[in-house]
């Protein structure tokens, strides 16, 4: 059960927390924190099936952009035989979904959890809200910036990066399935799309935390210490070319275009909940997670928690935090060296 501090004393310790450093945050999950048991050996299926059914059911946030992935092809995706040859007509229409889609997610996060404070500090783990105001960010204001770079640099080059995977659906480059032609391996791809964007985010992050590349690029994403909704996609140009390549992985792997659009929206719309600076969104009785203190972690301390919880990288390779204050110590001193 997760804890917060409002309803717990400051002599109360949480596990494996100093109360000190517990302290230091408005909110936190159980500490120390997990990563996904699927790697683990040997295997423990109970835990793996637990851990998947949490990510999907009942209805949950993979359970969202699956759906939408669906409603999109069904409706709004033009007759692949359309979309053979560039057409300013149907890049266009791509382009003015992506836009809207990014902006209304962002907007609804934003002014649910911090315009109108509906949850108010429930599971929030900052104690301030992402509204700084620094010389640092565009126009001197972190929301701007970050609206800026997410919806400029960031739905651009997703639209054209999609825009690549449809003319290759439409050209028969990549090697597509059907339901009706392989249903097991169209069911398994959605929940392994996560695996995949897990690993290539980390490599690719590790990458973008190599001093030239991150001065130069991937400090503008880090400007943002206390994130919001709109932080997440809010990178450099150079950054967004880096982390949105995940989706080329379907040039090689038998898909369907719902895999495509099920991979974008993890890539893209997920950078709204993932860095929404809350654990759960709650609205009356319904909760689930959208966030994790995994990257939250990230955020605050920088060199630990590249990837995500979904691959033990991080643990494999010794940077991760499991939320603990040796572990943070541990971490701060390995980067010292």
């Amino acid at each position: 059960m997760a804890i917060s501090h409002s309803e717990n004393s400051a002599e109360e310790m949480v596990a494996g927390m100093p109360a000190g450093e517990s302290k230091s945050w408005n909110w936190h999950p159980d500490i120390p924190i997990k990563t996904s048991p699927l790697f683990e050996f040997p295997p423990n299926p109970v835990a793996i099936l637990k851990w998947y059914a949490g990510a999907w059911l009942p209805i949950t946030e993979f359970g969202v952009y699956l759906l939408l992935a669906a409603g999109v092809w069904f409706w709004l995706v033009p007759p692949l035989a359309e979309m053979k040859s560039l057409d300013i007509h149907w890049v266009g229409a791509i382009w003015a979904r992506n836009l809207f889609m990014m902006t209304a997610f962002a907007s609804l996060l934003q002014l649910w959890l911090y315009t109108w404070n509906r949850q108010g500090d429930h599971t929030r783990f900052m104690r301030n809200a992402p509204t700084a105001k620094h010389q640092r960010f565009f126009l001197g204001d972190q929301l701007k910036d970050n609206v800026f770079y997410s919806l400029s640099s960031g739905v651009t080059i997703w639209t054209v990066y999609e825009t690549v995977m449809w003319l290759a659906y439409a050209n028969g480059v990549v090697p597509a399935i059907t339901f009706a032609d392989n249903p097991v391996w169209f069911i398994l791809l959605f929940p392994l799309i996560p695996v995949w964007q897990a690993f290539h985010f980390y490599w690719v992050h590790r990458l973008l935390h190599w001093k030239p590349l991150y001065d130069r690029f991937h400090s503008v994403h880090h400007r943002n210490i206390t994130i919001g909704p709109w932080s997440g996609f809010s990178m450099h140009p150079v950054e967004h070319l880096m982390y949105l390549s995940s989706m080329f992985v379907l040039l090689l792997v038998p898909s369907h275009p719902m895999h495509l659009l099920f991979l974008a929206y993890w890539l893209t719309l997920s950078t709204a909940t993932s860095h929404s600076g809350y654990q759960e969104l709650i609205v009356g009785n319904y909760r689930t997670t959208i966030a994790t203190f995994f990257h939250q972690l990230h955020h605050r301390y920088f060199s630990c928690n590249y990837g995500s919880a979904d691959m033990p990288l991080d643990r494999w390779f010794g940077s991760f935090n499991d939320g603990t204050s040796a572990e943070t110590k541990r971490l701060f001193r390995k980067g010292k060296q």
